[in-house]
């Protein structure tokens, strides 16, 4: 089934989960411009315009949602509590499908109409009979009514899930009425449940949406700037239209025209012929690359053939080998046989003297003369024994006398401090030295402190007496003078301590309270001066008017050049006792190193007694080991000279031994030289080899002789081993022809006797048999496979060339197929731009304009297949009559560039309605047009889709609500009042249409404010 809607025009719409909107039938007049405005918590964003607008694109068929692809992106409508509300994440549920149902009725339809009273219950949506009626139940819950003869209701499921879009229809009208947002939600479910599968056991899904329903017709434009979709066509309304450039012009204008899905088809087509063009190159490459492994094939096999004569050469001269070999060591075994006689009747004779010899030694050797020799000298290692130890006793006796007396020198002289001292005595001088000098180190302290102490003295003096109490009372800003710097006093009265002084005070020693710390200042300041002197606890004032003593210490003398000169004297006479005791401690000091030295001397002297004493025991004991070794030494010469007596004898005896061994050895030599030799024949008969040659050969030596005979003149000379280089240079030949390549694929077992065979002569010719046998039987398993594919060869060569003509046959036929559409979708778009421009140059000079026209030169196609095709769209317009044609990017007034573009968007809209009613869809409706124009630009829109049948539904922002709710032909208004709530309010609607029976219907709405 294909075009279910056909001429009908959409006239209500309801959205179910979709976004934030209502689910509110929403009426449509078509043929007419309709507003969108918005409501939201601040001002109109967030009242789901955008979303409003993009659902009747999706219901419209709008290619630009990609429904080829599936049309993923139509599930971002749905409604998402996360978006919806700062809190919908924890109140709300995020809706896994909802509904897009769009009721068409026929066009020009003038059945009356009839207000139903409030509360009337809605029409049963199932009825599937004439005459029924759209409900759509406002914030009070009103009807109203629409004549629906011939309609027929369109329900699209929007799914999170794949299919994101499936579709289901219905004669008649079949809206979901409730009394609740709610209730409305779930009679949807039910309703569609209810609704037939459109496409038998299944839905019609996204792919077949517009064939189905539309018959592929266009029904729907639009500029959505918004994201709700992925891909965002140039808008031309939404900037300038001077600052778009050609390029995005035509972009839009394709959009708006269909232009872009037969330009993506072109691509295609291109990219279609780059692949065959491709395939036919690979075709060839294969063709050359085939035939060039055919040829190196081919020459491997003319090689292996070879090989098969040259291993066939190879095991011939082996086999001559064998044969002169096995004559040879036949021969050569002949010679060795006497030769091993001769040896063996030596080696006899050299037995029988061996036999005698050794009875000759037997009977020299006796063991008498040997047991008296080893009794010898046993006695002798004895007594040289006793006698070394004896020797070394002395040698330790003689050094530890030598040691102590190199002690007692330094001994002597140390005894000489003792001075006649013994230890205890000496112990006690030292005692007393060092109390004495303890005594005058606490002497040489109480100097120190009383030096400190009369330094101090003197440095206050010269400071002055009361020197906190002047500074004080300097800071404060007071003159004073303190009472010691003022008095001088006679020098025999300084003595005196305790005495009455002048007006109460008491003079107590040089320095004192209360005259240390007393100042004279004015009688008028003493109370300023007291102040001054709180922080000071002991300073006294005195003035004319009195004293006054804020603390109290002792006296002090007065004078202060007489106070400085008693400290002067005092620190000298403290110096003077300081002097005295340094000199007292530096003198016991020195009588504690004298009392030590002679303790030293003392200990020294008990030191050399004890020495002396073990100097006389260890001389006694050296002359008793010096008598002992006197006494030994006599005995072991006498022993040494009986041992050496025995010794001479048994060397007499062992040299005619000796004789008599050397003779047996030069026999035996002889003997084992026979053997040896007659061994070293037998080994050589061995390593001859007969038996194994003779197998080698297949028979004996005389047949070896005879092959060797029949052989021409010229081969039988050649010896074993000029056969054999004869062999391995066949063999390798052969080997060099079956694996050209030095990383060829080696049998396994013949690679493994390759390289048993390496790196030696002997092991080549021991495995020459093997290695030959295993290269034969690879060449004959390969021989009928060669054959094979030399076949195989040949018919592949026909195959892959018959490839080639059909590659480049499809090439060239693709080449041309698509020069043809590229020709066709040129000669279409030329056309389809050309009646844009015809439909410019109407409506510009309908509508207030002296003509307009669009240049579009044919650029090249591109060379990148992956590239698109890109035109250029100029628009152009006269201003004024009989002038020529300007662009539009020429500087001109704002009024001008959006009166143009208004046109042209219409004009592209018309041209792509191919006679049928078409609907525009704008996204930010007049953003771009200034104050002063608005009005006039939504007038014009809505002219010119009543005259031309187009019903333009354009969603618009606060600034432009005043100028187009007066032009337009519908006004809606989407309310939402609070980011809290997750779904809008009822929508406001207000209709201008020439059914007065409809405005009637929507009267009370129009009069009611919007809240």
């Amino acid at each position: 089934m294909e075009n279910v809607v056909g001429d009908r025009v959409l006239i209500a719409v309801q959205a179910v989960n979709i976004s934030r909107l209502s689910t509110h039938p929403v009426p449509t007049v078509p043929g007419t411009l309709i507003v969108v405005a918005g409501a939201g918590p601040k001002d109109s964003n967030g009242a789901g315009k955008s979303s409003f607008i993009a659902s009747i694109t999706a219901l419209l068929g709008d290619e630009q949602w990609r429904f080829a692809s599936g049309a993923k992106a139509v599930s971002e409508l749905l409604f998402n509590a996360e978006l919806a509300s700062g809190a919908g994440g924890k109140q709300w549920a995020s809706a896994d499908h909802g509904y897009i149902v769009g009721v068409f009725g026929p066009p020009g339809a003038d059945a009356d109409l009839a207000a139903l009273d409030p509360g009337a219950p809605a029409a049963d949506d199932d009825e599937g009979v004439s005459g029924e009626l759209i409900s759509a139940e406002m914030e009070t819950g009103e009807l109203f009514q629409v004549p629906t003869g011939g309609a027929v209701t369109v329900w699209l499921r929007v799914n999170q899930e794949a299919p994101h879009l499936e579709v289901r229809w219905r004669e008649g009208v079949h809206l979901a009425a409730a009394a609740s947002e709610a209730e409305r939600v779930a009679r949807a479910d039910d309703m569609w449940n209810a609704l037939p599968k459109s496409a038998g056991r299944r839905d019609v899904v996204a792919r077949d949406l517009t064939k189905v329903l539309y018959g592929d017709r266009v029904r729907c434009v639009s500029f959505l700037s918004t994201s709700v979709r992925s891909k965002v066509a140039t808008n031309l309304l939404s900037q300038p239209l001077n600052e778009i450039t050609p390029e995005r012009v035509f972009e839009a204008i394709a959009a708006l025209t269909g232009l872009d899905t037969e330009l993506e088809q072109e691509r295609e087509a291109r990219r279609d012929e780059h692949a065959k063009r491709v395939r036919a190159a690979q075709a060839g490459e294969r063709l050359a690359e085939f035939e060039a492994e055919s040829k190196a094939l081919l020459t491997t096999f003319d090689r292996r053939d070879q090989a098969r004569v040259r291993l066939a050469e190879a095991l011939r001269c082996w086999r001559g080998r064998q044969a002169r070999k096995l004559a040879d060591a036949a021969a050569k075994d002949e010679l060795l046989a006497a030769e091993s006689a001769r040896h063996q009747e030596a080696a006899e004779k050299a037995i029988t003297a061996i036999s005698m010899v050794k009875a000759e030694i037997a009977t020299l050797k006796d063991d008498t003369l040997d047991r008296k020799v080893g009794e010898a000298r046993k006695e002798l290692a004895a007594l040289q024994a006793r006698a070394a130890k004896l020797d070394a006793d002395r040698a330790v006796a003689a050094n530890s006398a030598d040691e102590l007396r190199g002690q007692i020198p330094a001994l002597e002289e140390t005894r000489r401090f003792a001075d006649g001292r013994d230890v205890p005595a000496a112990e006690r001088e030292v005692g007393e030295a060092r109390l004495r000098l303890n005594e005058a180190l606490k002497g040489l302290g109480v100097a120190d402190r009383e030096v400190a102490s009369a330094q101090a003295a003197l440095d206050d003096a010269e400071g002055g007496p009361a020197a906190a109490q002047l500074n004080a009372l300097s800071a404060a800003g007071l003159d004073a003078t303190g009472l010691l710097d003022a008095l001088d006093v006679a020098e025999q009265a300084r003595d005196h301590a305790h005495d009455p002084g002048p007006e109460g005070l008491v003079l107590a020693g040089l320095r004192g309270w209360p005259n240390e710390h007393a100042v004279i200042v004015d009688a008028d300041r003493l109370e300023a001066a007291a102040a001054a002197l709180a922080g000071l606890p002991g300073s006294v004032l005195v003035s004319s008017a009195g004293v006054s003593v804020v603390g109290a210490f002792d006296g002090v003398a007065t004078g202060r050049e007489a106070r400085i000169k008693a400290a002067e004297h005092r620190l000298n006479r403290a110096k003077d006792t300081q002097e005295s005791a340094t000199q007292a401690v530096h003198d016991a000091e020195g009588s504690v190193a004298q009392a030590q030295r002679r303790l030293e001397g003392a200990r020294a002297a008990v030191r050399l007694a004890e020495i002396e004493a073990r100097l006389a025991e260890r001389r006694a004991k050296l002359a008793e080991l010096t008598a002992a070794v006197e006494e030994v030494t006599p005995k072991v010469a006498e022993t040494e000279r009986l041992a050496g007596s025995l010794d001479f004898r048994a060397r007499t005896r062992d040299m005619e031994i000796e004789r008599m061994e050397g003779r047996r050895q030069r026999h035996e030599g002889e003997r084992d030289q026979a053997n040896e030799q007659d061994r070293r024949v037998a080994a050589d008969r061995e390593a001859l080899k007969l038996g194994a040659l003779a197998a080698d050969w297949g028979g004996t030596a005389d047949g070896a002789r005879e092959w060797i005979e029949a052989l021409p003149e010229e081969e039988r000379p050649r010896g074993a081993d000029e056969w054999w280089r004869m062999a391995e240079r066949h063999f390798d030949q052969a080997q060099r022809d079956t694996f050209p390549e030095e990383d060829a694929e080696v049998p396994e077992e013949l690679a493994f006797l390759l390289a048993e065979r390496a790196g030696s002569t002997a092991r080549e010719q021991a495995t020459f048999a093997a290695v030959c046998g295993a290269l034969a039987s690879y060449l004959r398993g390969q021989e009928e496979y060669e054959k094979h594919q030399r076949r195989q060869i040949e018919a592949q060569v026909d195959s892959r060339q018959r490839d080639l003509a059909a590659a480049d046959k499809g090439a060239e036929e693709a080449a041309q197929s698509t020069a043809v559409h590229r020709a066709a979708l040129t000669a279409a778009i030329k056309a389809r731009l050309t009646r844009v421009a015809e439909e410019f140059d109407k409506l510009d000079t309908g509508y207030g304009g002296y003509g307009a026209t669009l240049e579009f030169p044919v650029p090249p196609p591109p060379a990148d297949p992956e590239q698109r095709w890109q035109w250029r769209v100029t628009p152009k317009w006269r201003r004024g009559d009989g002038q020529g044609f300007v662009p539009y990017n020429r500087r001109a007034n704002t009024a001008l560039m959006d009166e143009k573009a208004v046109k042209l968007v219409c004009a592209a809209a018309i041209a792509s309605s191919g006679g049928g009613h078409l609907c525009l869809v704008l996204d930010e409706l007049g953003r771009n047009l200034g104050k002063e124009h608005r009005r006039e630009a939504v007038a014009l829109f809505r002219r010119i889709g009543e005259t031309y049948g187009i019903t333009v539904i354009g969603a618009l922002q606060d600034d432009m609500e005043p100028y187009a709710i007066d032009a337009c032909g519908q006004y809606i208004k989407l309310r939402r009042s609070s980011d809290a709530m997750p779904y809008n309010e009822p929508p406001v609607i207000i209709g201008h249409d020439q059914h007065a029976e409809r405005v009637r219907a929507l009267a009370s709405y129009v009069e009611r404010p919007a809240s």
